[in-house]
């Protein structure tokens, strides 16, 4: 899951919320939640406002 994040947020080619994400997922917005936060631990994914994130 963590991969397809992260694949969705480049494509992307802007910040974006986990709702948008799980929408171009097809997938429940928590499931991306959590992936987004596990992201964020290991330094994969940034947040340049509140609510956005995209890869580092």
């Amino acid at each position: 899951m963590q991969e397809q994040v992260l694949n969705a947020m480049k494509s992307a080619g802007k910040p974006v919320r986990p709702g948008d994400v799980a929408k171009t997922l097809g997938v429940d917005s928590k499931e991306v939640s959590k992936a987004i936060k596990a992201l964020r631990e290991s330094g994969r994914v940034v947040s340049p406002k509140r609510c956005y994130y995209e890869p580092a």
